[in-house]
């Protein structure tokens, strides 16, 4: 590389700034647990805005049908199905079944983007609280079982009931977006600023997934006292 060569690159890159991200209009989205009021919609969402999107299910044929009702293109599948047919796969399944389900698709999910948006919680008599998974969270045990993967965590802080309600237009929340390789998490972002109102935020590595997981049972607790669908906003950026 000659000397004028090299400071060209070096130019680029110093200009690049962390609103820079891809287009990913072209990327097909598979949601694991398409069927599922969090996962149904995203997939409505993302399909709304131009995403195509496939929505997995342990039975094809229940996966077919809610894509028939979602409409908009959407497609259904098995999971197997949708998350070899898919660039990027969102993990939208109970907490219960999520080792379960990733282990099982080690193969399908290698060398994909894995977007793991699950809340390890529980619940009693006085109202949610977070799990502590062994692996530290969802997504790093997403992580552990997925080594051929590019695991990261995003969408866990969104109302179902308003992703799903379409008679809203907007969703007026910021997405905290979790990884280790930047180029991945840059396609989370860039996915969650397709839907009107949202904007993705990078907040850390994976390592750092606990404490935003865990924050959903503090979100319930908002909800529950005001009748609400809260969601976060962060300021200055």
């Amino acid at each position: 590389m000659s000397t004028s060569d090299a400071a060209s690159t070096g130019a680029a890159a110093a200009a690049r700034t962390p609103f820079d991200l891809p287009d990913v209009s072209g990327l097909v989205v598979g949601v694991l647990g398409g069927t599922g009021p969090q996962g149904r919609g995203l997939a409505y969402r993302l399909a709304k805005a131009g995403q195509r999107v496939i929505i997995g299910s342990r039975s094809a044929e229940r996966a077919e049908a809610a894509a028939t009702e979602l409409g908009l293109g959407v497609e259904g599948a098995d999971n197997a199905g949708t998350a070899a047919r898919s660039d990027v796969v969102i993990v939208a399944v109970p907490w219960e079944g999520h080792a379960e389900l990733l282990a099982s698709l080690r193969a399908e999910l290698a060398g994909k983007i894995v977007v793991d948006c699950v809340n390890p919680l529980g619940f009693d008599k006085q109202g949610a609280y977070a799990l502590k998974p062994e692996e530290g969270s969802a997504a790093q045990q997403a992580e552990a079982l997925l080594p051929d993967s590019r695991v990261t965590a995003a969408f866990h802080h969104l109302s179902a009931v308003l992703l799903e309600d379409r008679e809203v237009e907007e969703i007026d929340i910021d997405v905290l977006v979790l990884g280790e390789e930047r180029a991945a998490t840059d396609v989370v972002q860039a996915l969650a600023n397709r839907i009107p109102g949202m904007r993705g935020v990078f907040a850390g590595r994976l390592r750092n997934a606990h404490q935003v997981e865990s924050l959903v049972a503090n979100l319930i607790s908002v909800n529950r006292r005001y009748k609400a669908h809260a969601g976060l906003r962060i300021t200055d950026v």
